[in-house]
C-alpha cells in the first residue's frame, strides 16, 4: 500500500501539533501517511529542493499556513509554482485568517484550497480527514517523484 506524503508548514508550534494529532489520528487504509514538518517558508523550500536534488520522493500534498514571519505562505507558493519540479504538488492554505483579500491572493498565486482552521479540535480533525481524503484518495494529479 501506498503511504501518503504530506508536507505541514506552520510555524506556530501549537498549531503544527494540533495538525499533528489529528492527521495521527486519521488511518487511509492500512497506513497512516507520513508527514513532514517545517516550521517557515524558507525551511519548506529547502526540503523540497533537497529531495528535488536527491530525487527522493516529493509530498502529495503540502497543507501551508499564510501567516508567517520572514516568508509569508504566498511567497512560498509563488516559489512553488515557479519551479517545474515542484509545480503541480496540490497546495492546501490552511490558516485562520478567513479576510476575503487573503483568499482570493492565495488563489491567485496558485493555492489548490483555502481551508479555515476550525478552532474545535472535533471540527479541526473532521477538517483535517476531509483535506486528507480528498487530496491523497480522491484526486488524481500525476505522480511526483
Amino acid at each position: 500500500m501506498i503511504t501518503h506524503r504530506i508536507l505541514l508548514v506552520d510555524d506556530n508550534p501549537n498549531d503544527l501539533e494540533l495538525a499533528l494529532s489529528a492527521i495521527g489520528s486519521e488511518r487511509v487504509g492500512d497506513s497512516r501517511p507520513e508527514v513532514v514538518v517545517a516550521g517557515g517558508g524558507q525551511e519548506a523550500l529547502g526540503l523540497l529542493r533537497c529531495a528535488v536534488q536527491d530525487n527522493t520522493p516529493l509530498p502529495d500534498l503540502i497543507l501551508l499556513d499564510l501567516k508567517m514571519p520572514q516568508m509569508d505562505g504566498l511567497a512560498v507558493l509563488d516559489a512553488i509554482r515557479a519551479e517545474s519540479a515542484l509545480r503541480d504538488i496540490p497546495v492546501v492554505m490552511l490558516t485562520t485568517s478567513g479576510e476575503d483579500r487573503d483568499i482570493r491572493d492565495s488563489y491567485a498565486h496558485g493555492a489548490s484550497a483555502y481551508v479555515i482552521k476550525p478552532l474545535d479540535f472535533a471540527q479541526f480533525s473532521e477538517a483535517m480527514h476531509t483535506i486528507q481524503a480528498f487530496w491523497t484518495d480522491l484526486n488524481r494529479h500525476p505522480r511526483l517523484y
